[in-house]
């Protein structure tokens, strides 16, 4: 009996030993009264990966070191985690929920998918948003503490030139720089157009009244090309989430009726409301883009052709944005879109003509995925060093950086002095 009772104790107490090993070994590093899973600093090295498009493979000798920089950059936010708490800083919860569904909106958009995102991370959604929203409270706690540190620290004129002359040679080259006016217009279909989309759309309902299958049909005529592989399923949306001219109807519908043709700036839509759960519905619908013709293109090229003759003639640039220009800011910027970098323009097509001009000089049309533009070379400013006479302020805000970089390492030690470290991981 009592070598069963020895025997029965030691497999207890091998079973506890071996369990309290693993939970050390699933420890990466202890801070204060803070730690940090292995699990978490792998998921941080792969949010990581994901939001910056990084081709590095787990065990690859520079996952290790990105591994290595992750854990250093977790134990500082756990020592400013720690200052949080004894300044007693909160987290708006609102703008939390925003920044978590923005951060899995992009990370979806990266990777091209929500199921591919849950293989990367080897979990569902539900967990990933979870860790996620984790995250990034702690990292908006962490700005706030740093912003309180470092709200009042300013440079001097004398500390903005000791820093240029000691980093002048190695302060980046400033790139070449445009300052840019546009005027946009975009291609609207002709009543033509619009009537062929909408007799389209008729034709369509009558098939649907007459007993068609409505998967069927999105799947053969739908110009919204993901939906319509779903049978034109757009699944569970909330208030908000929709055009408000096609949530109006598809509100108003009962579970399984079908909309007559409803238009928004996509085109004209056939809704068919599946189910309603509260203020949350799930659709499907069939939308018939409204195609404008080149004639409908050649019109908007004419009209910018001589939009840009009485420009060239002496008329006000600024006026005549007003007047014609589609982009929704023109009223704010009278078409002024401001200085950037020439080749970091985003759009293509702006690199390519803004290249080819001289300050004063006025495009002809050319056309972007937003529509058809004349642009206006305000000014270029060529790619050259840094100088205090002409670039200031962008030394300034370097020195400024500086300043802050230095005094942030000091006050970081300063803190760790004061807490409990210990670092598991290798």
């Amino acid at each position: 009996m009592k070598k069963i009772f020895w025997l029965v104790a030691f497999l207890i107490l091998g079973f506890q030993a071996v369990n309290a090993q693993q939970l050390v070994e699933a420890i990466a590093a202890i801070v204060g009264d803070q730690i940090i899973l292995k699990s978490e600093l792998d998921q941080f090295v792969q949010n990581y990966i994901v939001q910056n498009r990084l081709d590095v493979q787990p065990g690859s000798e520079e996952y290790n070191k990105l591994r290595k920089k992750m854990l250093e950059g977790l134990i500082e936010q756990k020592v400013l985690l720690a200052k949080a708490e004894a300044d007693t800083i909160t987290v708006d919860d609102q703008m939390l929920d925003q920044r978590v569904q923005e951060r899995i909106k992009y990370m979806i958009q990266q990777v091209g998918s929500q199921d591919k995102l849950e293989k990367i991370f080897g979990m569902p959604m539900n967990q990933i948003r979870r860790d996620t929203r984790k995250m990034i409270k702690e990292q908006l706690l962490v700005e706030q503490v740093r912003a309180k540190k470092f709200r009042d620290i300013k440079v001097s004129r004398r500390e903005v030139e000791e820093f240029y002359k000691m980093f002048k040679d190695s302060l980046p080259v400033r790139p070449a720089t445009v300052d840019i006016s546009h005027i946009l217009m975009q291609v609207k279909p002709s009543e033509e157009a619009q009537m062929k989309a909408y007799q389209k759309a008729e034709m369509i309902l009558k098939k649907l009244k007459a007993g068609a299958d409505f998967a069927k049909l999105a799947k053969e005529y739908s110009d919204d090309p993901a939906s319509a592989k779903r049978g034109g399923d757009l699944g569970w949306t909330k208030r908000g989430d929709l055009v408000p001219e096609f949530e109006n109807v598809a509100f108003n519908l009962k579970d399984g009726e079908i909309s007559g043709i409803v238009q928004t700036q996509f085109g004209f839509h056939i809704i068919q409301l599946l189910e309603r759960r509260g203020e949350r519905i799930h659709t499907r619908h069939i939308l018939i883009r409204v195609q404008p013709t080149k004639a409908d293109e050649q019109r908007v090229i004419k009209k910018l052709e001589e939009i840009r003759k009485e420009i060239l003639a002496g008329a006000s640039f600024d006026s005549l944005a007003l007047k014609y220009s589609d982009d929704q800011n023109v009223k704010k910027d009278h078409g002024h879109l401001g200085v950037f970098e020439l080749d970091k323009l985003q759009i293509p097509q702006f690199r390519v003509v803004l290249s080819k001009m001289k300050p004063g000089d006025v495009s002809q049309p050319f056309k972007t995925e937003y529509g058809y533009h004349i642009v206006r070379l305000n000014a270029y400013t060529p790619a050259h060093k840094l100088t205090l006479k002409d670039d200031w302020e962008e030394i300034q805000r370097y020195a400024l950086n500086y300043k802050m970089q230095n005094e942030y390492e000091k006050w970081i030690k300063q803190l760790e002095k004061h807490i409990y470290i210990k670092i598991n991981e290798t």
